[in-house]
């Protein structure tokens, strides 16, 4: 079982740890912090540059945090709170990928939310520290507290329409 664990912390936090990189830097693909504001701004989103800084470093510090298997349950918060940002985002075009819908974004919610649930397995720093085995509240609050956080970050940072696109 420790193997399964470890095999899907490393796939889903160096995932959502490069989805960060992306969000602030050319590498991996990415545009750069202009790149990583422009797509926010696109998205509804004010802030400018600090909102990609932090969007961007919350998937990088989330997503190692849950790779290492290092205070799982932050990670688990973390990883779950940008990606409800991304979930509400992708709403409007719904479930599937292929229609730019949030799939994606709920698949990496679930991993997360199961990696709080499950605790990061034996090959983990948690395990090596001590930490471990994490109680099972801890797992519901990881998840309660990153949806809760995502979704206060959409209502704060996101722009209304203005009164003459309302009826577009």
């Amino acid at each position: 079982m420790d193997t399964g664990i470890l095999i899907l912390r490393l796939l889903v936090g160096l995932l959502v740890a490069g989805h960060g990189v992306q969000k602030v830097s050319t590498h991996l693909g990415g545009k750069g912090l202009q790149g990583g504001t422009e797509e926010f701004r696109a998205d509804g989103f004010r802030g400018g540059a600090l909102t990609a800084l932090a969007a961007g470093g919350g998937q990088i510090g989330s997503g190692l945090l849950l790779a290492a298997g290092l205070l799982t349950p932050l990670a688990a918060t973390g990883t779950i709170g940008v990606m409800t940002v991304a979930l509400t985002v992708k709403w409007r075009h719904g479930l599937w990928v292929q229609n730019d819908g949030y799939e994606y974004p709920l698949v990496l919610i679930g991993t997360a939310a199961a990696l709080a649930a499950t605790g990061p397995g034996g090959w983990s720093l948690d395990a090596a520290l001590g930490l471990t085995p994490y109680p099972l509240w801890g797992a519901a609050l990881a998840l309660a507290a990153g949806l809760g956080s995502g979704l206060l970050t959409r209502l704060v940072l996101h722009r209304r329409p203005a009164p003459a696109d309302a009826g577009r």
